[in-house]
């Protein structure tokens, strides 16, 4: 299955980038590593994923972050990659 990044998902890894990049060095890289790992897994495993406000959530192997997509004519759409612990009306306010 084809995997697409919707700008609102990338500019949420570039904030989680930046938070753990200033909390020690290195730490930036290796979460974007991860999360896109994770990301990219979805072109084997997209739909499998229990559905959250409307959304697959994918949980981050590494990090307190989850992904949130949908799948469109064959492509699973990364909407959102938010931090979990966020405030859960944060997060659905965020995923309207």
């Amino acid at each position: 299955m084809r995997v697409q990044v919707l700008d609102a998902a990338t500019r949420d890894l570039a904030d989680g980038y930046r938070f753990y990049d200033r909390q020690a060095e290195g730490l930036g890289d290796y979460f974007l590593d991860s999360l896109w790992s994770d990301i990219n897994s979805l072109s084997l495993y997209a739909g499998v994923h229990a559905l959250y406000h409307g959304y697959h959530r994918l949980l981050s192997k590494r990090f307190p972050f989850a992904i949130y997509y949908r799948i469109d004519e064959g492509v699973a759409r990364v909407r959102a990659v938010i931090d979990c612990r966020r405030d859960p009306e944060w997060i659905s306010e965020r995923l309207k």
